[in-house]
């Protein structure tokens, strides 16, 4: 038994405990093995994948003021500056062999330029490919090992490149270039010939750092513009929130108040009539036991809405009755407003009046704040189906610039008509003003209860 298990043990001791592969490997091997992989995907995988050079876009500050004609042909701006880069490019390889071969160094000068249009990440080993051939076509060996049409075409595809693809191609690119240049630099005699790859990358270096700086700073323009978004979107989350909590809480003393006089009458109508009989008397005890029930939920779900620091108004929520006074107060503020009224004026249940009042209110604040200096007018028309409304103001025309906002006040006048079923629209006047239309239906039994 003990010599089994000494057995076993010293078994143990001699075979290694399995590893994996990956974790046993030295952190040094696993950081080549990533840059290996970085090479593949970006100057590998698919390197001649059709990838046509987009249009630019004419909504920039300079180009939108162009004429229409001429931002017509500014979107072909990028085609145009690699044309002429791959002109360039030809005529410094043509110059540097002579006879029928001149034309052959240009256009191993010229094709990879071009072919960035199409096929950038290519065209930059194509570059790297027609630069030995090149070289052997020359006639001055002296500029060695780049010959003048390839000093002029491969910065400029290493630039293209860079612009089109990731910041790390851009490194991947002037690391090849730099191996390149000093592998083919130790064949050579220092007294015979000139080894012009220092300049080539240091010129190189300067044009994709600055192409990594676009790079970098469109990516935070991207970003800040994504941040921007949603903050918006949450913002108008959080007031519309905001002014559904209002609306509940204003509403609270609305319905409150009917809901107690349905009890209080519910309680009382049996001692007005003189020997009611039992079931009328149970009735009347049902009713006034759901409203007190109906009163109780309601202030249990307002006190979910309502805020710590909520204080219920000791006054009544205004109504379109009390419009003359609101009005009074805008014009104390500057802004001179009108009122007309139209059809027959007829009390409207209180939750409608409550929110027309509040529209009209928002309404006006939003002249005095974007339109200063502006006349408004309010419209408010009693038809059959229910109350319309129709605020409108003309352009600014005060010294005062507008208060810069988001819009919100728009926010809840919506979320005030959504509630209501009603309709609203809103939008710009031909004569540079606004206009808000509001269309609040009250039902036909109201209505003739009233």
């Amino acid at each position: 038994m003990t010599e089994t298990t000494h057995t076993q043990t010293q078994t143990q001791m001699r075979t290694p405990p399995p590893q994996d592969g990956a974790k046993s490997r030295s952190p040094e091997y696993r950081v080549a093995v990533d840059a290996l992989r970085g090479l593949r995907q970006d100057l590998i995988t698919d390197a001649f994948a059709y990838r046509l050079l987009p249009r630019m876009s004419v909504d920039g500050p300079i180009t939108r003021r162009l004429p229409a004609s001429l931002r017509k042909y500014m979107v072909w701006t990028p085609h145009a500056v690699v044309a002429v880069a791959g002109l360039v490019a030809f005529a410094a390889g043509a110059a540097y062999a002579r006879g029928h071969l001149s034309v052959l160094c240009g256009l191993l000068a010229l094709c990879p330029v071009l072919l960035t249009l199409i096929r950038p990440v290519g065209a930059f080993w194509v570059s790297m490919a027609a630069t030995p051939v090149a070289t052997a076509f020359g006639d001055n060996w002296s500029d060695w090992p780049w010959p003048t049409g390839a000093a002029v075409c491969h910065p400029v595809v290493m630039t293209v490149v860079a612009l089109r693809t990731r910041p790390r191609a851009a490194v991947w690119m002037w690391l090849i270039t730099a191996v390149y240049g000093f592998v083919f630099g130790v064949f050579l005699d220092a007294n015979q010939y000139s080894d012009n790859t220092a300049p080539l990358l240091v010129f190189s270096a300067l044009a994709l750092l600055a192409v990594t700086v676009v790079h970098t700073r469109r990516t935070a323009q991207r970003e800040v513009t994504a941040q921007q978004t949603v903050t918006a979107h949450e913002r108008s989350k959080r007031t519309l929130l905001e002014e559904r909590t209002t609306i509940a809480r204003e509403l609270h003393d609305v319905v409150a108040h009917h809901m107690s006089v349905v009890a209080i009458q519910a309680e009382a109508a049996p001692y007005r009539v003189e020997s009611p009989p039992p079931e009328l008397e149970q009735a009347f005890v049902t009713i006034r036991e759901n409203a007190v029930a109906a009163l109780t939920e309601l202030r249990r779900v307002l006190g979910v809405v309502r805020a710590e620091d909520y204080e219920a108004p000791e006054a009544p929520q205004p109504t379109l009755a009390d419009l003359d006074a609101l009005l009074a107060n805008v014009r104390d503020a500057g802004l001179t407003v009108e009122k007309v009224v139209t059809g027959a004026v007829r009390e409207l249940p209180q939750g409608i009046e409550l929110s027309a009042y509040r529209i009209v209110q928002e309404a006006l604040s939003n002249t005095l704040r974007h339109a200063p200096g502006a006349t408004a007018r309010v419209e408010i028309g009693y038809v059959l189906g229910g109350l319309g409304l129709r605020i409108l103001n003309g352009p600014a025309t005060g010294l005062v610039k507008p208060s810069p906002g988001a819009g919100h006040g728009l926010t809840g006048m919506r979320e005030r008509v959504t509630m209501l079923d009603g309709g609203m629209t809103t939008g710009g006047t031909e004569d540079g003003g606004y206009e808000v239309t509001v269309f609040l239906p009250v039902p036909t039994v109201i209505e003739d209860e009233a």
